[in-house]
């Protein structure tokens, strides 16, 4: 069932699994506030089984670029387009948040991004991967974030 994620009434729909679901949900409706501010996209989520697609291309990314396997479960996923730009997003019941950019143009920003809820601690499979910078959000409170570059074509 798709979930239009509510940035001013911050709601745990969905994340209920995860022992961070309070600042995952946050983390969650920060990026929903984001994208209605500046491209008027409204986010909406599923369950990660029902978006399969979504989960896997993200997974087949996070696994040929760097060899990477995300250790836990995918409770929710998005994936959608704003202007040239194509989004995924898949949220973990650790509390992590993988998202994919993936501008459609010839030379276009194309890369992955990591965010930490509140509380949690980097995953295993990252810590010595990524330096992960701090960021403040009224509705996530402190979000760690990283990233990469992504060098091939999806």
């Amino acid at each position: 069932m798709t979930y239009a994620v509510d940035f001013e009434t911050v709601s745990t729909v969905g994340l209920e699994s995860s022992p961070v679901a309070e600042a995952l949900a946050g983390l969650r409706a920060n990026e929903a506030r984001y994208f209605k501010n500046k491209y008027d996209h409204v986010f909406t989520v599923e369950p990660a089984d029902e978006a399969r697609e979504t989960v896997d291309r993200v997974h087949r990314i996070l696994a040929e670029e760097r060899d990477l396997v995300i250790a836990s479960r995918p409770l929710e996923a998005t994936e959608f387009q704003v202007e040239d730009i194509r989004m995924a997003y898949v949220f973990y019941e650790s509390g992590l948040s993988v998202n994919v950019m993936y501008t459609l143009g010839e030379g276009g920003k194309r890369a992955v991004g990591f965010k930490l809820s509140d509380g949690m601690e980097v995953p295993d499979e990252l810590v010595s991967r990524f330096k992960f910078a701090r960021q403040k959000s009224k509705l996530a409170g402190t979000i760690r974030g990283s990233f990469f570059v992504i060098k091939n074509e999806y």
